[in-house]
């Protein structure tokens, strides 16, 4: 299959390496032509992962995303969520016909309110059997440092997505494969909140000690929403998956504690007393957490979980809630 890439962030980045590195070529959508001129020359990225380099006989990049979607089998999607619909708006109706998807967005597209493959069935006719999410406890910087890793494919199509998981898998990423698609997205998006408002914890110098009960707290909240989800949803035939597997709790372990996390960093500015504008310039990268407060809101007015915790960091960051005020009452919540 040959692979192509949209995105040149950090993640994406990492994600080029791991194909490359297995001998695969890929064609790699990068905007910027100076920079596309840079890796050429140097072999590298030099805007993210600069230690991260590649073999140029299996790299092609290219400034124009129809060369890329056109030359590509499967598209592996590593844009974040607040840009991909305009992003997508570059691409004809019939744009992915016959293409496979993988996604590697961590949040919700905000317009509509919806995950990656309801968006590209809707505008694209993407077919639910064509996609597979790709989601776990997997920081780039990590990967560019080849420390041992995990990666979860979630496909309906077992051979695509056993498929696709091999063609991942290196001595330093294990993968492994699941049928929740829904479900490891909602908790992509949940671990990225939970872990803002550990940042916002730390700002405000709350302690080991509350942390390690606040993440337990999180825990619980995030599969009663999978849980609601999957109820509102009508998923019958199936049991609840392994939500102590490493693409829930696992990535919202890492997410909470890593000082690789962008969501803990831009939520440590919050706590220290930073303006959402101010932390968003300071940390000058997206934290998908902050868009998903509000998307994890509008979602659960539909799935009508019990979520305390992520509704106080939504006061904190859109409603203008005093980040002390929020944690105040969040600690009444805890158990």
């Amino acid at each position: 299959m040959q692979y192509g890439i949209l995105g040149s962030g950090s993640w994406a980045t990492a994600l080029a390496k791991i194909l490359t590195d297995n001998g695969h070529s890929i064609h790699w959508w990068v905007r910027n032509t100076d920079t596309i001129r840079y890796m050429e020359k140097r072999r590298h990225n030099p805007h993210y992962l600069s230690a991260a380099y590649f073999d140029p006989s299996l790299l092609n990049l290219h400034a124009d995303i129809q060369t890329v979607v056109k030359a590509a089998d499967v598209l592996v999607i590593a844009i974040p969520s607040a840009y991909v619909e305009d992003v997508f708006k570059q691409l004809p109706a019939d744009a992915l016909q016959g293409k496979k998807i993988i996604s590697a967005v961590k949040g919700i597209l905000p317009t509509g309110n919806q995950l990656l493959n309801e968006y590209l069935t809707n505008h694209f006719q993407l077919a639910q059997q064509d996609y597979v999410a790709l989601l776990g406890p997997c920081h780039a910087e990590e990967v560019a440092a080849e420390k041992l890793s995990y990666l979860t494919f979630s496909g309906k199509d077992a051979a695509l997505t056993k498929q696709v998981s091999t063609d991942f898998s290196c001595e330093y990423i294990n993968t492994m494969v699941n049928t929740d698609v829904v479900g490891v997205q909602y908790a992509a998006v949940l671990k990225n909140i939970y872990a803002l408002g550990a940042g916002i914890a730390h700002g405000l110098e709350y302690g080991d000690n509350f942390l390690s009960v606040y993440i337990a707290n999180s825990a619980s909240e995030m599969v009663a929403f999978l849980r609601a989800q999957r109820h509102q949803s009508a998923v019958v035939g199936e049991n609840d998956p392994h939500y102590a597997a490493s693409v829930y709790l696992g990535d919202l372990l890492v997410t909470c504690y890593s000082l690789f996390s962008r969501n803990r960093t831009f939520g440590n500015m919050i706590g220290k007393g930073y303006s959402v504008k101010a932390a968003q310039l300071e940390l000058n990268m997206v934290a998908e957490g902050y868009n998903a407060s509000k998307c994890i809101v509008k979602a659960n007015q539909t799935v009508q979980a019990s979520m305390p915790i992520a509704t106080a960091i939504y006061e904190i960051l859109w409603e203008h809630r005093p980040a002390a005020d929020g944690f105040k009452a969040i600690e009444g919540y805890l158990v």
